[in-house]
């Protein structure tokens, strides 16, 4: 019996406010995490383990830093001849051309091409959760059992239930009810953003829901496609019990870092049956300097480090000088903490330098520090701060 035809749509269209300063300048999907890696690692690696090859990535928001890091599939063994990664930019020229204005809209954009391409199962899954997934066992659990969609679930705390879509789960895992982003969720169970759809009942309904509220209307897939296919009883899920952690805000991404850092983190990303692969540059080793302290930490190679470093995720390129204190932060690469300075619950963006005797964050919220900024000698900046500060440009 031939494999079932698979194709995976991975919607990096987005804008990625939540992120605020950390997607100025660059795709929410490339965004840097764990030192070495990049938000679309996960769902590209979880592509490339469940044996899927047809892989088409939506981009809008700064494609330049996303398509740069993809160099055409070839960390995830998608540069083929035949089938392989696929980069989909908005385009003008047909009646679907246009700025894609939500998920469901780019699936309703993208319509035309996945009719032509005829899948069997169409996957269609975000770029910013950190988390291990077999998308096949997903599917062949979907083909043969009626639904139209199946939303993979996980559970997420009470507070946070009210950020994602929230399901209730009936008997045979039937999906009874569906609320997008409730003000008072009935249940802790959240689609995790891992949907496989039967294509051709699913973009006929998508059709139907365009002539009923527009194209601009369709806005994301909780809006209206996931309700439609719920009250119809077509929706059915998949429980995932292992790791999945939503990165899209700065103390989520903050707190996912955390993660990584202990001494038994939730996911092995060099584990050889299931290694997250990223677009490698080549670093030297890392250089832990006489009379540095480092604790708790991860280390990446090409860094630099004679001050003191605690609890903190240090990317390729970083320099803690001597005197210097890092403490709880993510410094992604190039960053660099001059002499005497001290930065504690913080995330400084690529090239940001701190300078002597500087103090950054503190204990509170997370403070952020954009690209490239300099943060000037003997100055503070308070914990939860942001600089620069967008509301002054």
């Amino acid at each position: 019996m031939a494999l079932p035809r698979v194709l995976v749509l991975v919607l990096a269209g987005g804008a990625g406010g939540r992120l605020e300063l950390l997607t100025e300048q660059r795709a929410k999907p490339a965004v840097p995490f764990a030192g070495v890696y990049r938000l679309i690692d996960f769902p590209l690696s979880n592509c490339q383990h469940s044996h899927l090859a047809d892989v088409w990535v939506s981009v809008q928001f700064h494609p330049t830093s996303l398509s740069l890091h993809l160099a055409n599939g070839r960390p995830w063994d998608l540069d083929r001849t035949d089938g392989g990664l696929l980069v989909l930019p908005p385009y003008q020229g047909t009646e679907r051309a246009g700025w894609v204005s939500g998920t469901a809209n780019s699936l309703w954009r993208y319509a035309p091409l996945v009719r032509d391409f005829d899948p069997d199962a169409l996957v269609v899954v975000s770029a910013d959760a950190v988390y291990k997934l077999d998308y096949r066992e997903v599917v062949e659990g979907h083909l043969g059992s009626g639904a139209e969609v199946t939303m993979v679930t996980t559970e997420v705390a009470g507070d946070d239930a009210p950020r994602y879509g929230i399901v209730e789960v009936g008997s045979g895992g039937k999906v009874a009810d569906y609320a997008y982003k409730p003000d008072e969720p009935r249940t802790t169970t959240a689609t995790n953003e891992v949907f496989v759809f039967s294509p051709g009942p699913t973009l006929d309904r998508l059709e139907a829901l365009a002539a009923e509220h527009g194209e601009e209307g369709l806005e994301d897939l909780g809006t209206h496609l996931l309700p439609a296919q719920t009250r119809d009883g077509l929706a059915r899920a998949h429980p995932f019990d292992g790791y999945w952690r939503d990165v899209g805000t700065v103390e989520s991404y903050w707190a996912a870092h955390r993660d990584f850092r202990s001494p038994e983190p939730p996911l092995d990303l060099d584990d050889e049956g299931w290694a997250v692969h990223t677009r490698g540059g080549r670093h030297s080793a890392a250089r832990v300097l006489r009379g540095a302290e480092v604790e708790d930490s991860l280390i990446s190679g090409g860094t630099r480090v004679a001050g003191r470093v605690t609890g903190s995720v240090l990317s390729p390129g970083v320099v803690v000088e001597a005197g210097a204190t890092v403490a709880d932060s993510v410094l992604l690469p190039g960053a660099r903490v001059r002499a005497g300075a001290t930065v504690t619950r913080t995330v400084l963006d690529d090239g940001v330098v701190v300078g002597e005797r500087a103090t950054v964050g503190g204990d509170g919220e997370v403070t952020l520090v954009g690209r490239r900024a300099e943060v000037e000698a003997g100055s503070e900046l308070p914990a939860g701060a942001r600089f620069p500060d967008p509301e002054k440009d």
